[in-house]
């Protein structure tokens, strides 16, 4: 027995030693732009081993398609970004309804700072009357409603003024894309004693320093800013909310965010677009499609979506944040739709990445 410990223990040493000299590849931080700064990292296609041979056709196709600003991040440092037909980086442009996955992040703010409840009736901030609903129809609809569309406010006019906002459903039995979304934002104000938009700069634009500004459209307030403003939000969605070492959004609801929020449209959380479901609706009709609704991107994939393709697509298990701004890819059909278009370029960033 005193022979066999002495060998136990030079196998013992041996194994120690040959596990110190492995060798482990070193693995790469997330990284953050600096805030207040135009410093931001690059990569190359070839460090992570992407088809350089694919990008000029990429790039051939977002032209063709009346993009303005395009950039890929990785582990959040730029891989590609170009810019087309006269725009630059410097320029804004308009999320669109992209942009609503800003004021659900609001509101998730607003939640954690214990100022609100998603779960609370909408008339206990805004008051009573702030639909032309029957009192005991509008008590039903919460905040949650409104970040999930199923309100169950009429939508047959796009103008959320009081005279349109009419009974159409119980809240929580009809999912329909309707901008009366937008009162959110009134909750925001009227929960916090600020406008939304001194609220939002405070606690999320400044944070992660985003440029930009609220603009009143036809029909609601619309997000305006350059690109890499949009690609910082795409980062912060990516990291589920977290800037570097802070948690600007609370986790637990962000991941409600991007998880299905409702059993009607099981591709829709709060107010961001879900990849990968077995099916989804889009705005405009009650109609039930089959499968997802990009079928060439990843099933994980998460995204802010607005008329005129204006995109985030977040990949986390890959990394990678893509920001799409400009103009419809179809003139002829300007307004949301998963549109033949997001197919097509991820058919094209597919063949980059994979």
């Amino acid at each position: 027995m005193k022979k066999i410990i002495p060998l136990l223990a030079s196998l013992l040493f041996i194994n120690c030693n040959s596990d110190d000299s492995s060798t482990t590849t070193p693995v790469e931080q997330m990284y953050f732009p600096p805030i207040g700064s135009t410093t931001w990292e690059t990569k190359t296609i070839e460090s992570l081993d992407w088809n350089r041979s694919e990008v000029q056709p990429l790039l051939d196709y977002l032209e063709l398609k009346h993009t303005k600003g395009f950039i890929i991040l990785h582990n959040g440092k730029i891989v590609i970004e170009n810019y087309f037909n006269g725009h630059t980086a410097n320029d804004t442009w308009q999320w669109n309804s992209a942009g609503k996955t800003l004021t659900a992040s609001t509101i998730g703010i607003a939640q954690q700072e214990n100022l609100m409840n998603i779960n609370t009736r909408v008339s206990q901030y805004l008051g009573t009357g702030w639909t032309s609903e029957p009192l005991e129809k509008e008590n039903l609809i919460t905040s949650r409603h409104l970040l999930t569309m199923t309100s169950g406010i009429n939508d047959e006019s796009d103008l959320v003024i009081l005279p349109n906002l009419t009974y159409l459903a119980d809240a929580g039995t009809r999912w329909s894309y309707h901008n009366v979304f937008q009162k959110l934002m009134d909750v925001v104000a009227a929960s916090t004693g600020q406008t939304f938009e001194n609220y939002f700069n405070s606690k999320l634009k400044n944070k992660i320093g985003m440029d930009g500004f609220w603009n009143n459209g036809v029909i609601y307030k619309i997000y305006h800013s350059n690109t890499r403003s949009m690609a910082r939000f795409g980062l912060l969605a990516m990291n589920k909310g977290k800037w570097n070492n802070e948690q600007i959004i609370n986790q637990t609801y962000f991941n409600e965010s991007i998880s299905t929020s409702q059993n009607i449209n099981p591709s829709y959380g709060y107010l961001w677009w879900l990849n990968g479901k077995f099916n989804f609706m889009l705005p405009g009709g009650q109609t039930s499609y089959t499968g997802s609704i990009v079928p060439n991107a990843p099933a994980e994939m998460y995204a802010a979506m607005g008329a005129a393709d204006q995109r985030i697509y977040v990949v986390p298990s890959k990394k990678i944040v893509i920001v799409r701004m400009g103009e419809a890819s179809n003139p002829a059909n300007p307004s949301f739709a998963v549109s033949g278009f997001d197919n097509e370029l991820w058919e094209k960033i597919n063949a980059v990445i994979n």
